[in-house]
């Protein structure tokens, strides 16, 4: 098979296999076809600037971790894992805490 499987374009997962003209995750069940033109979630930071899976950002203004009593300070740096759709589209890795949910008018790209 000259052609590679691509991940999960929902949980990226590695496990994905083929079953005809669909990948198939099963890991999170995800069914799709590559043929099929998806929706590109497209995501800017307060700057304007679109933002991508990978790109490394900075927060603009102190943010309170619901449910928590910690503080993501200004300053501090992210890397995007993935977008989302709805209201927090920024899965990310914020350096000294940990993987978050980040609205996307609260960071810059760095």
């Amino acid at each position: 098979m000259s052609e590679t499987i691509p991940p999960c374009p929902k949980c990226q997962s590695v496990y994905v296999y083929q079953d005809q003209s669909l990948f198939i995750c099963p890991e999170c069940h995800c069914e799709w076809d590559p043929t099929e033109v998806d929706d590109e979630i497209i995501v800017k930071d307060v700057n304007g600037n679109i933002l991508a899976v990978g790109d490394k950002l900075t927060l603009v203004k102190d943010l309170k971790v619901k449910g928590s009593s910690m503080v993501l300070k200004i300053g501090s740096k992210a890397t995007i894992k993935r977008l989302l759709a709805g209201d927090h589209p920024l899965d990310c890795k914020v350096t000294g805490y940990g993987d978050m949910l980040i609205k996307a008018d609260k960071v810059k790209k760095a």
